[in-house]
C-alpha cells in the first residue's frame, strides 16, 4: 500500500458537506484539505456502473488536471428488497430541473417497497468507495458499509439524503435523527476512513 506523505489533500467534491466531513475525519492527521470546487474542477461524468469506478473516475480526473493526490467518494443506499436499488444512482433519484429533492426520492423507495409488499424488517445498507489517487495514475481504494433499515415515515432533520429513513443497526435513531457527528463516527464513510488513514503514516 502506498503512504501518503503530504500534509494537503485534495478532495473531488463540490458538496460541501461531504468536504466538512471529510475535513474533520482528516483533522488528527494535520491533514488540510481542498476541494475540487476551490479548484475550479468541472464535475466529470459518472459513467460508472460501481461505487468503484465512479470514485475512480472522480478521482483520477481531479490528480491528473491538479497534479495532486486526489481523494473521491462514491456512495450511495442499496435496498434489498428493491434489488439493491438505488445504489449508484441514489442522487439520480433524486434529481429535478431545479435541483436536487431528496424528500421526493425518499418517497420514491418508499412507494416501491409499499408496491412490492416488502416485508419487515426492510434491510439496506449505506456503502461509501474511496479512492485515493496520484498523479502518476496509481491508486488505493477503501470500501465502507453500514448496515440497517429503511423505516417510514421520515424522521430527523439533520444529516443528508436519505438519512431521515435510514436506521443503522444497534441504534434507535435514524441517521437524520443523530449528531452529525455521531453519525460520522460509526458511518459507512467512518468505515471506509478506518481503513484509508493506515496509509497517512503512523498518524
Amino acid at each position: 500500500m502506498r503512504r501518503f506523505t503530504g500534509d494537503t489533500l485534495l478532495v473531488a467534491t463540490h458538496n460541501q458537506g461531504k468536504l466538512e466531513e471529510i475535513a474533520h475525519l482528516l483533522e488528527p492527521f494535520g491533514i488540510s484539505v481542498t476541494s475540487a470546487k476551490e479548484h475550479g474542477l468541472p464535475e466529470p461524468e459518472e459513467t460508472g456502473t460501481t461505487f468503484v469506478e465512479n470514485a475512480r473516475i472522480k478521482a483520477h480526473a481531479a490528480a491528473k488536471a491538479t497534479g495532486l493526490p486526489a481523494l473521491a467518494d462514491d456512495s450511495g443506499l442499496e435496498i434489498d428488497a428493491l434489488g439493491g436499488a438505488p445504489g449508484v444512482y441514489t442522487a439520480d433519484w433524486a434529481e429535478t430541473p431545479t435541483g436536487r429533492d431528496f424528500v421526493m426520492a425518499m418517497q420514491r423507495a418508499h412507494d416501491e417497497l409499499e408496491a412490492l409488499n416488502a416485508p419487515e424488517p426492510r434491510t439496506a445498507r449505506f456503502c461509501c468507495t474511496l479512492v485515493l489517487a496520484w498523479p502518476d495514475g496509481h491508486d488505493e481504494v477503501f470500501p465502507g458499509m453500514m448496515d440497517g433499515r429503511i423505516v417510514w415515515p421520515m424522521r430527523g432533520d439533520q444529516g443528508h439524503g436519505y438519512d431521515p429513513i435510514f436506521q443503522p443497526d444497534g441504534s434507535g435513531l435514524t441517521f437524520g435523527e443523530m449528531d452529525r457527528w455521531e453519525k460520522n463516527r460509526i458511518s459507512h464513510r467512518a468505515d471506509a476512513f478506518a481503513k484509508l488513514v493506515k496509509i497517512f503514516g503512523d498518524g
